[in-house]
């Protein structure tokens, strides 16, 4: 059997990436864990979620933005509207635009989520929360 090799010219790519203790990059620290942005473009924005056990985020609301939010690791209890769900890995949700929602941890392991933020403004200043056990409350 013949053999191919094929040299490529070689390109470097520097990252400036800041790794925490399990080799995750580091994202912004928030009072219920931490977020990280992996990707981001026209119309869209891709985190990384991590919430502590026994947390929560504030029960809020976005106007230019919808979310999916695909459960990694953990258990999730979501508020979208008038429903509340639990779901574990594997397992997703889709939080429409304009509609009061919250992400909780009620389990005993981190909750690691993957959430796709889709919509014309993708800001964190597009929150409004109305209520928030961390005294961010906007209501």
């Amino acid at each position: 059997m013949a053999q191919f090799t094929e040299t490529l010219p070689k390109k470097t790519l520097t990252l400036n990436v800041t790794l925490n203790s399990r080799g995750v990059p580091a994202g912004e620290l928030r009072p219920w864990g931490s977020f990280t942005v992996l990707e981001e473009g026209r119309g869209y924005k891709i985190k990384r979620i991590e919430v502590k056990p026994g947390h929560r985020l504030s029960l809020q609301m976005h106007h230019h933005r919808s979310e999916h939010w695909i459960v990694v690791s953990g258990t999730a209890k979501v508020v979208c509207g008038e429903n509340e769900v639990l779901l574990s890995n594997n397992q997703s949700t889709y939080v429409p635009q304009c509609t009061v929602h919250r992400l909780e941890n009620p389990g005993v392991i981190p909750l690691v989520l993957i959430e796709v933020q889709n919509g014309e403004y993708l800001g964190e200043d597009d929150i409004i929360r109305y209520q928030d056990d961390y005294a961010r409350s906007d209501k």
